[in-house]
């Protein structure tokens, strides 16, 4: 039941850099923050971050669950998920338990799965 929750808060937004946005700093937030403008700083957050096709973060991004289609230039950590879409571009490197990446992504860097049970 907690399971379906999480699935019904992955699709409520809290917070949009919307598509022609400027926003540098540090956002530390609870559910789902997506991003279509640029971004520069850090994101902490336990819910989930979306990069637009059109966003572009240099960030070190901290979260559940990461779904990127635009440009990402930094470490990404997520405790569930990470998913590059055909248009991601990433430069960095990401530790998940799970990485689904789609046909066409560029990507640069390392990538650690790290399995919840091979952690304990």
């Amino acid at each position: 039941m907690a399971r379906n929750g999480k699935l019904a808060e992955d699709n409520i937004v809290n917070s949009i850099i919307g598509e022609g946005s400027d926003f540098k700093g540090e956002f530390k937030i609870n559910g789902l923050l997506r991003i279509d403008g640029h971004f520069q700083g850090t994101i902490e957050t336990d819910g989930k971050v979306l990069v637009g096709q059109t966003g572009k973060a240099i960030t070190d991004i901290k979260a559940r669950m990461v779904v990127v289609g635009g440009l990402v230039r930094g470490n990404i950590f997520a405790t569930e998920r990470v998913i590059f879409l055909s248009t991601g571009v990433i430069t960095g490197n990401i530790i998940t338990p799970s990485l689904i990446m789609e046909d066409g992504v560029k990507f640069e860097g390392s990538c650690t799965i790290n399995r919840a049970e091979e952690a304990q």
